[in-house]
C-alpha cells in the first residue's frame, strides 16, 4: 500500500572522526517505488548500513535476527496504523523502531512514540542526511533505553535481596551471656541475590538456646523466599512453646504446603542447648553435623541423620551430647562450605576435610568472631577459585570457645 513518496536529494557522505558502526536495517515497505528511494537515500548519503527489505510484517518476521534498526511503514497488507506498530514492538526484540510513513499527522506521530517507537518520520521530509542521523539516534535511544531497563532490574533486584536478608539473617533472639554467637552469609548468586539458606538463634527461659540452620534446596527467589517462611514459622514454633520433638515436623508441614514443587525439599540441622547442664540435643534432617571445637581439637557431632524434609515425613532422630568442660563451640553450616574441591582431583572438602582446617595451626589464631569468614577463605584457596553455593554458617561459643 503507497502511502506517500519519498523524494531523493543530493546529499554529500562525509564524516569526521573515527568510522561509524555499520548498521544493519530492516526496511518494512510494500511499496516498491518508495523502498528504492531509500536505499537510494542511505547510499547517497555514503551511509555504513545493510539494508534488508520485508513486505509485510509476516515477512519481516524471520528477517529480524541481528538487525539494529527498522523503518516501519503504518500501511503494510497485514499490520496497519497504530495497531500494527503494536504489534511490529512485541517481535522487534533490541532493535530499535523508526516509523516511516506517509501521515504527516502529529497525534499520530506523538502515539507511536508514546508506544515506544524511537522516532517517527514522514515520507517526503527527510533527505539522506536526516534519515541517517535518526537511524542512528534511534539505535543509541533504544539502547540508553535497554541499559536504563537492565539498571532497573538490578535496583529492584538489589531491593528483593535486602528484602530477603532481612528475613533470612535476623538478629539472634537472645539474652544469655554465657554463650556467644557469630554468623555468616554468602550468596553463591550472581548479583548477590541470597539463596535458600537460612538460620535463627531463639532463647527460651533462662537456660535453653535453640537454633538451626537450614538449606532449601535450588538457587532462586522463590527458594530463598521459602526459606524465610520456614525460618519464622520456626521461630514461632519455638517461641509458642511447641515440644522440641514436634517442631521439625511442624515445619515440614509448612515446607509441604508453601512449596512450589513437590521436588522442593529442605535439610535442617537443629539443636537445642541446655546452658544450665552443659549439654545439647542435636536433631539432623539430611543435613551434615555440626563441627565440635573442644579441647585443642574440632571434630564432627557423631548424631543420627534423618531424612530430609519434604520428602516422606517421618519423626528425626536426636541425639544427646554431654560437653566436658565448658570451653566449647559448636560450629553448624550449611553444604555450600564442604562441597567445594580440594585440589586433588574431583575430591571434595567433605565434613573430614573441614576439621583438618579447623584443625590447622592458623586457625588458633584467629578470633571466634572471624572464624566463619576465615574458614570460607581457606576453602576457596583449596578449592582454586569462590565457592559455588550459598554458604550460612552459625557458630555457638561458650568460654574461651575451643
Amino acid at each position: 500500500m503507497t502511502e506517500g513518496s519519498v523524494a531523493p536529494r543530493s546529499v554529500t557522505g562525509a564524516s569526521m572522526g573515527t568510522a561509524p558502526e555499520r548498521l544493519r536495517v530492516l526496511l518494512v515497505e510494500d511499496d516498491e517505488g518508495d523502498a528504492f528511494l531509500v536505499r537510494e537515500l542511505l547510499s547517497e548519503a555514503g551511509a555504513p548500513f545493510d539494508l534488508v527489505v520485508a513486505t509485510s510484517l509476516s515477512g519481516a518476521r524471520p528477517l529480524m535476527r541481528g538487525v539494529h534498526c527498522v523503518l516501519l511503514d503504518l500501511g503494510l497488507p497485514d499490520a496497519e496504523g497504530i495497531d500494527g506498530l503494536r504489534r511490529f514492538l512485541s517481535i522487534a526484540g533490541s532493535a530499535a523502531v523508526c516509523v516511516l510513513t506517509g501521515r504527516s499527522d502529529e497525534h499520530l506521530g506523538v502515539a507511536a512514540v508514546a508506544e515506544g517507537a524511537q522516532d517517527y518520520l514522514v515520507k517526503g521530509q527527510v533527505d539522506g542526511v536526516l534519515l541517517v542521523r535518526a537511524l542512528r539516534y534511534a539505535v543509541e535511544r533504544k539502547r540508553a533505553d535497554e541499559n536504563a531497563r537492565r539498571l532497573r532490574e538490578v535496583e529492584l533486584r538489589q531491593a528483593e535481596s535486602a528484602r530477603l536478608e532481612r528475613g533470612l539473617l535476623p538478629q539472634p533472639l537472645m539474652q544469655t551471656t554465657r554463650v556467644a554467637v557469630h554468623t555468616f552469609y554468602r550468596s553463591g548468586r550472581a548479583m548477590g541475590l541470597l539463596g535458600g539458606d537460612f538460620f535463627d538463634v531463639v532463647q527460651v527461659g533462662d537456660d535453653k538456646l535453640h537454633v538451626i540452620v537450614g538449606d532449601v534446596c535450588g538457587h532462586g527467589v522463590e527458594e530463598a523466599a521459602l526459606g524465610v517462611e520456614l525460618r519464622v514459622a520456626w521461630r514461632a514454633l519455638v517461641l509458642a512453646g511447641v515440644s522440641d520433638d514436634e517442631i521439625l515436623s511442624a515445619l515440614e508441614q509448612v515446607l509441604m504446603t508453601e512449596r512450589r514443587a513437590r521436588e522442593v525439599f529442605a535439610t535442617v540441622a537443629s539443636i537445642a542447648v541446655d546452658l544450665a547442664g552443659n549439654r545439647a540435643t542435636v536433631r539432623l534432617a539430611g543435613h551434615p553435623p555440626p563441627v565440635l571445637l573442644a579441647d585443642g581439637s574440632a571434630q564432627p557431632v557423631s548424631a543420627r541423620t534423618g531424612i530430609v524434609l519434604g520428602v516422606r515425613p517421618a519423626p528425626t532422630p536426636a541425639t544427646d551430647v554431654e560437653f566436658t568442660g565448658h570451653d566449647w563451640s559448636l560450629l553448624m553450616y550449611t553444604d555450600g562450605l564442604i562441597e567445594g574441591k580440594t585440589g586433588d582431583g574431583n575430591e571434595r572438602l567433605e565434613v573430614a576435610g573441614l576439621c583438618d582446617l579447623l584443625g590447622e595451626t592458623s586457625a588458633a589464631d584467629v578470633p571466634l568472631s572471624a572464624l566463619p569468614a576465615w574458614l570460607v577463605g581457606r576453602a576457596e584457596q583449596v578449592n582454586g577459585g569462590p565457592l559455588a553455593d550459598d554458604v550460612a554458617m552459625l557458630l555457638i561459643s561458650r568460654g574461651n570457645g575451643r
